[in-house]
């Protein structure tokens, strides 16, 4: 066997070249924690901020142990460590979707837990704590999984726990496990679940009558995991972000070259355009569409369809038969006069199932639920291409929603801006290509922020552990000055919203905000992008290099930050 053959081998699970690297790679810390490798666990104090939301009343009744235990003050680090000798027994899963930089959450919860306790993996999400698929995380695997990989070391599920049934699952895996503590890392719906264990488990798990602590870590790559100062944004966003950057600019690069296709970009971003938005920032493309703004000004399909066309033929008119164009995702259902018609759809589909099952040909499907709409609605769903009618006929996820990730809205756009180019002028040439950037952003090696932040994280969650706490999400704060563990009491951010026929407690996902310094910049920007070649190509995230330490630019600019670059520790 040749030596270059033995050094390929080398390189086989997990353990490329730029892998081993970057496990070797230091992470700042917040002062508080002292040390990156050995970091002493922080105690907590109020900050004198208490959350509400305007069903606080009503959470209070239906969460009383959480409320009343945290009053819904926000905590932060008292400046005075912890003694981690304790003998807790603690769970991490990891829920929803997944995020580079969840191994870094596990990595520092391991380290700040110390000797003393005991840090068990939950196999696949949420699933797994009910089955209770657990096993011990060592020192061994802390080394090898820092600052690689997504969720691929546990694995993750969308499983919701709110069943009574489940609940008692929950509590049968606590006890066969001896737990004092479960961390839950996911997004805005995770946390909520997160909060509803809290109260579930507050009390009488155990054989003297002790309950067992929750404690949430905030991920979404779509960023609508958002609390003001309280939290900036979610993990994973940055890596994502920065990966479909990275391609949006290739693509921008590409344009100019061959001087003759227009790119349609969907971008990962179901509930809101943060994502979207921070590539337009970071690559400065001909249009790009926020789904929030539509929404705002009541847009309809004609009308943005319009607004595209108008730029492709003025950017002809100037010599440039080329660009690009973001849309996130979600778009579909934040046009009005479509929302209206998914919502009238997804009422004639639950109300005729065995009908509608009974039908094989798409055309007669589409023939008998249009037959069961308003006429407005029923001639919308008529005037659209089959290949968007079948996926708004499609079967819902497990969670009684429209896939919009599998409707090639992209596609889409681009056949009804060909249309109107023509009728505007027929001598323009449009030629064009789709894109759907979405997984490919979701489990990449985390860039340096998220790493620090991630790790940072798991170390405020098991602080908030071994200080005792329960229903609350960590986070920290002052990303460009240092960084300050802090903590978000979960019931303080309950909102009811009508789901599923049913109201339920959630935390509200934080959308675009018209009024945004990000916003306001990214407008005043975007008809001078669409008018003239003023894209950038940011490259690849690095890890050593000029832009290793940089924020998300949405990031900076929302939180008025004097640069781009964040400084933890």
């Amino acid at each position: 066997m040749s030596s270059l053959v033995e050094q390929l081998l080398q390189t086989e699970a997990h353990k490329s070249l730029f892998e081993s690297a970057v496990r070797q790679l230091p992470l700042p810390v917040c002062a508080a924690f002292g040390s990156s490798t050995n970091p002493q666990p922080v105690r907590f104090k109020s900050a004198d901020s208490v959350l509400g939301t305007k069903d606080s009343d009503a959470v209070r009744q239906q969460f009383p142990q959480s409320v009343a235990a945290s009053g819904n003050a926000v905590l932060t680090s008292a400046g005075a460590t912890i003694n981690q000798a304790q003998g807790k027994r603690v769970a991490v899963l990891f829920s929803g979707g997944p995020a580079a930089g969840g191994h870094n959450v596990v990595c520092g919860l391991k380290r700040v837990l110390g000797s003393g306790n005991t840090l068990f993996g939950v196999k696949a999400g949420p699933k797994g704590l009910l089955k209770g698929t657990l096993f011990e995380i060592t020192d061994a695997n802390v080394d090898f999984i820092i600052n690689t990989g997504g969720f691929d070391f546990l694995g993750s599920d969308r499983t919701k726990i709110k069943s009574d049934e489940q609940f008692a699952q929950v509590r049968e895996t606590c006890i066969k496990h001896n737990l004092d503590a479960i961390v839950v890392v996911g997004g805005d719906d995770s946390n909520t679940n997160a909060a509803v264990l809290a109260e579930s488990l507050f009390t009488g798990v155990k054989a003297d009558g002790s309950g067992v602590q929750v404690i949430g870590v905030p991920k979404t790559i779509d960023g609508d995991l958002q609390i003001g100062n309280l939290l900036s944004i979610s993990f994973g966003f940055d890596t994502a972000t920065r990966i479909y950057s990275e391609m949006v600019g290739n693509i921008l690069q590409d344009t100019s070259s061959s001087l003759k296709y227009w790119h349609f970009v969907k971008l990962m971003g179901r509930s809101a355009s943060h994502v979207a938005l921070e590539v337009a920032l970071q690559t400065k493309p001909a249009v790009a569409l926020i789904s929030e703004e539509i929404a705002t000004k009541k847009q309809s399909l004609a009308s943005i369809i319009d607004q595209i066309a108008q730029v492709v033929v003025e950017r002809s008119h100037k010599g440039m038969n080329y660009g690009v164009l973001l849309a996130p995702e979600g778009l579909i259902e934040f046009i009005p006069e479509m929302n209206a018609m998914i919502a009238e759809l997804n009422d004639a589909l639950a109300h005729h199932v065995a009908e509608f099952a009974a039908l094989t040909d798409n055309e007669a499907k589409a023939a008998f639920i249009g037959s069961k709409l308003s006429a407005n609605n029923a001639a919308l769903l008529a005037s659209l291409p089959h290949y968007i009618v079948n996926m708004l006929l499609a079967e819902r996820d497990s969670h009684g929603n429209l896939q919009v990730s599998l409707i090639p809205t992209e596609q889409l756009l681009i056949d009804m801006t060909k249309q109107r180019v023509k009728e505007l002028d027929p001598k323009v040439p449009f030629a064009a290509h789709s894109h759907f950037l979405g997984y490919e952003g979701r489990c990449g090696a985390p860039t340096l922020f998220d790493a620090a932040y991630t790790y940072n994280l798991g170390l405020t969650a098991g602080s908030l552990i071994l200080d005792g706490r329960t229903g609350y999400m960590a986070t920290v704060t002052g990303l460009t000055s240092g960084g300050t563990p802090q903590a978000i009491p979960l019931a303080g951010l309950l909102n009811i919203e009508r789901r599923h026929g049913k109201d339920e407690f959630v935390i509200e996902k934080a959308l675009v905000k018209m009024d945004s310094p990000a916003m306001q910049y990214f407008v005043s920007r975007r008809e001078t992008w669409a008018t003239d070649d003023l894209f950038a190509s940011p490259g690849p995230r690095q890890f050593w290099g000029p832009t290793t330490h940089q924020l998300p630019i949405s990031v900076a600019l929302n939180s008025g930050a004097a640069s781009l670059m964040f400084v933890i520790g």
